[in-house]
């Protein structure tokens, strides 16, 4: 089976179920329906990392869930990025470009809140130790993220 990785994709941010920055401390940008519904089968749920821009701004690491959370029992699939970056203000509205790169984990159902914080955690170490090798960061000049 071919990889189908890197994986580019477009989309508005949206309003998502403000657990994030609020309750994980992980700010995520939440991807709109449409670019949920042109996921190829080969990219289903799990947690990904790559690169990501908004606006055609400066291309930033990034931490994606795909999914449908199981540790908050959701019933519709959403894609929910995190940037490894702090805004200064919510970017509701923006176009998102997204570079997966790769796959860390599968989508699971956790003990406590902790213990999804703790993957968080791990899950963004993980991205950034893959995004430092050389054939990863050649994705952040990647002509995705310079096209209009």
């Amino acid at each position: 089976m071919e990889s189908p990785y890197p994986y580019f994709t477009s989309g508005e941010v949206v309003k998502g179920f403000n657990r994030g920055g609020k309750e994980l401390g992980t700010p995520t940008a939440n991807m709109d329906q449409s670019a949920v519904e042109q996921l190829p089968a080969s990219i289903s749920g799990g947690v990904y990392y790559g690169y990501a821009s908004v606006d055609g701004g400066a291309v930033h690491e990034m931490v994606m869930s795909i999914g449908t959370n199981p540790h908050y029992g959701n019933q519709r699939t959403s894609m929910e990025v995190h940037l490894l970056h702090e805004f200064d203000e919510d970017f509701y509205g923006s176009q998102l470009r997204i570079a997966a790169l790769g796959f860390i984990r599968t989508m699971t159902s956790f003990s406590s809140l902790d213990a999804l914080k703790e993957a968080i955690a791990s899950d963004i170490a993980t991205a950034r130790q893959r995004l430092a090798e050389p054939a990863a960061s050649a994705f952040r000049d990647h002509e995705h993220f310079k096209s209009s």
